[in-house]
């Protein structure tokens, strides 16, 4: 049997507002709506959302790349809260109703209300604000997966990482820097000084520099151990060659298209090169369990001593989920942007 915080708070109420779109297309396919409250099963927390996390992979979803896809929890736009728990199922451990909560979500989080699968939920840290929370889970969940998990990187060796103003690439910039490596970064020139401010070795101003130069020069030409790409076809070909012996890219996205890559093959078979994929949205439970695990055992202590912060872009009200996503199609962000339901931007 469920635990609930009060009755008003949940069971009486039926329904809630939330972002739905009944057509793929732009921002403007977005809009405000009454809908269900989600069901609490057995490993769910019923949390109420203080902050909500938009990433690119919402974009995606609201142009129709995933189609009608089902990713777990909601089939509503969303992976990612910062909330209160209000209700918490039968089975789950760890948690308890009133506790302060951040976590991914397989959708539905653009809603007052969500429900999220207690393994994928993390506590907030006194020191960190609810709303400075949900912008934490996805970007430092997905950086630490990319940087050492997959990539493997260790203190003292040296990482390329592409868009670093982003969600993820601020964070990968971040963790990197904590850890101990050299961290060559790339972002167009207005936000250059923001990169270098979240640990940044080396900024590289994509539009006016050649990063596989800068890297060469850097490196007295032996490249870097690890290259964390976002950018996908056009860059191939120079993060695959500026990888140093033994090196590891990994492949977080393709804002640039996956069409036109040239792979080296020359590099990858005489340097002993690796490459990696990953995507989260779509991944099994257990594999985002486990990753939201690895995360949070590792590195929770250092957001809550603010050796790790959240990189806050901008909010606005969940009505204006529109205007957010326009704000991140732009280009504009600087790390996240959020969705405040029933509160004023900022």
């Amino acid at each position: 049997m469920s635990t609930v915080l009060n009755s008003a708070t949940a069971a009486h109420k039926q329904t809630m507002q939330a972002i739905v779109f009944d057509d793929f297309g732009g921002p403007e396919v977005l809009g405000l709506r009454e809908v269900a409250l989600p069901e609490v099963r057995p490993n769910d927390l019923l949390v109420r959302n203080a902050s909500i996390g938009v990433n690119r992979a919402d974009l995606l979803q609201r142009k129709g790349a995933y189609g009608r896809a089902h990713f777990g929890d909601g089939d509503t736009l969303g992976l990612e809260i910062a909330g209160t728990v209000i209700e918490v199922g039968a089975e789950v451990q760890g948690f308890a109703v009133g506790d302060r909560v951040m976590g991914i979500v397989g959708g539905g989080s653009y809603a007052e209300i969500s429900r999220i699968d207690h393994r994928m939920a993390m506590q907030v840290p006194a020191s960190v604000s609810l709303v400075d929370a949900g912008a934490v889970a996805e970007v430092f969940v997905t950086a630490h997966e990319a940087l050492f998990h997959l990539a493997r990187l260790q203190a003292g060796e040296s990482v390329l990482i592409h868009a670093a103003a982003g969600g993820v690439g601020s964070a990968a910039v971040q963790l990197a820097h904590a850890l101990g490596a050299r961290v060559f970064a790339t972002a167009s020139g207005e936000k250059c000084e923001a990169v270098r401010g979240f640990g940044a070795d080396v900024v590289i101003d994509h539009r006016s520099e050649d990063f596989a130069a800068v890297v060469a020069q850097g490196t007295d030409g032996k490249g870097v151990d690890v290259v964390i790409d976002f950018i996908g076809a056009p860059y191939l070909e120079r993060n695959v060659r500026s990888l140093a012996i033994g090196g590891r890219m990994v492949s977080v996205g393709l804002l640039g298209g996956a069409a036109g890559a040239t792979l080296p093959m020359d590099a990858v078979l005489y340097r002993h090169l690796q490459i990696f994929g990953t995507v989260m949205k779509s991944r099994p439970p257990e594999v985002k369990q486990a990753m939201v695990q690895r995360f949070a055992q590792q590195w929770l202590g250092a957001l809550a001593d603010g050796t790790l912060r959240a990189v806050i872009d901008s909010s606005y009200p969940l009505a204006e989920a529109a205007q957010a996503h326009a704000r991140m199609e732009a280009g504009l962000n600087v790390g996240k942007i959020l969705l405040l339901p029933g509160a004023a931007a900022r």
